[in-house]
């Protein structure tokens, strides 16, 4: 039986890569973007399969429509790609409350509120799957990108607790953790009001990748929705699925840093119990 898909930001990267895959795999996609026309291409080449809906995850009400419309129409969601989005580039001290609140609104809040609502559906039929587009950043940060990652890892740490509470109904999480793909993230970054003092930081550096990086990046989006959807028909998903050899290089050496970190300091972390 084919799948019904909800898939947001299905507009550009790696949600129009993944609804394009899902499509030519012969499931429905109800593609979603905050202007719907924008999908009319999709829904052109695959005229029996993918539906566009306009949906801003910022919008708790649209998202509550949306999901009760989806499965009026279909009776069920077989899979919610939570993979709207956008990065942002700033220091710390250059992030304003109002950019920072706005993209946890895009990242967190949005998605949350997505899993929310299909969950009663998906526990009820104990079936479906979640899939989570973080990035690399998402277990790691960098210079300039302390907003963005922030989101991500507090998506990440929702979505590992989520995998854990909806396992016995049979409900599958994936978190998707990207490198540089060729997608129109970078072209689209917003960026924070520079601090002089930052300019020949590596905060400077980080603002003049992202200038520069945008249609240079090596990852194919069609290439990362193959993985993706390998990885849901999978016997066993996993809860976390780097993608592009960048990505893997950098996560892995992160996780050697934190070890070996642990381990400089693990005599000292031992030994804050009280005594005996």
């Amino acid at each position: 039986m084919s799948r019904i898909w909800l898939v947001t930001g299905a507009n550009s990267g790696f949600g129009r890569a993944v609804t394009e895959a899902a499509a030519a795999a012969g499931d429905t996609v109800v593609a979603t973007a905050r202007r719907p026309e924008s999908l009319a291409d999709l829904v052109a080449a695959h005229p029996d399969l993918v539906e566009a809906v306009g949906l801003d995850v910022t919008d708790a009400a649209g998202i509550e429509s949306v999901v009760r419309d989806v499965v009026a129409r279909h009776g069920r969601v077989d899979v919610l790609v939570n993979n709207a989005g956008r990065t942002h580039v700033g220091a710390m001290e250059e992030t304003t409350d109002a950019e920072l609140r706005a993209l946890f609104e895009v990242h967190v809040f949005g998605p949350a509120a997505l899993v929310r609502a299909v969950l009663p559906h998906m526990r009820a039929r104990r079936s479906g799957a979640i899939v989570q587009l973080s990035s690399m950043g998402g277990q790691m940060s960098f210079a300039g990108f302390s907003a963005y990652s922030g989101t991500k890892f507090a998506l990440e740490g929702m979505s590992e607790a989520l995998a854990d509470e909806v396992r016995e109904f049979g409900i599958r999480v994936l978190v998707v953790e990207p490198g540089a793909f060729r997608t129109g993230l970078m072209g689209a970054a917003g960026v924070s009001a520079e601090i002089a003092a930052y300019s020949e930081t590596a905060v400077g550096a980080t603002r003049r990748m992202v200038e520069a990086a945008d249609g240079q990046q090596p990852g194919d989006p069609a290439k990362a929705a193959a993985a993706i959807l390998a990885a849901l028909a999978a016997e066993i998903t996993p809860l976390r699925l780097p993608l592009g050899a960048d990505a893997v290089d950098a996560v892995v050496g992160h996780l050697d840093s934190v070890r070996s970190e642990i381990d400089t300091w693990e005599k000292v972390a031992r030994a804050t119990t009280f005594d005996s």
